[in-house]
């Protein structure tokens, strides 16, 4: 996903305000929390003060924000979107 097409979705997102995750090359906002040894599909994005832990692993479609959060090896993908204070741990999968 470019930085234009985040736009489409955050009209605000700038380059000074979000990022690209270096682990798959998703959107981060600044304000969330993301390991670097997570991985953040080139079509995910995280933002708000979610966060995503250990070798976690975040793609497709996903949206994660609020509180929301993965980690030790679990995966978010698909169609997801993880808000609140949803947790997913271990090896477990979360997909629609």
């Amino acid at each position: 996903m470019t930085l234009q097409e985040l736009q489409n979705e955050f009209p605000n997102a700038t380059e000074a305000t979000w990022h690209q995750h270096p682990n798959g090359g998703g959107w981060v906002e600044n304000t969330a929390h993301v390991f670097p040894s997570a991985w953040i599909g080139p079509d995910a994005v995280v933002y708000g003060h979610a966060w995503v832990y250990g070798n976690a692993e975040v793609f497709g479609d996903t949206r994660m924000f609020g509180d929301a959060g993965v980690s030790r090896g679990a995966r978010a993908f698909g169609n997801v979107w993880e808000f609140g204070n949803a947790r997913v741990y271990e090896t477990l999968s979360k997909w629609l």
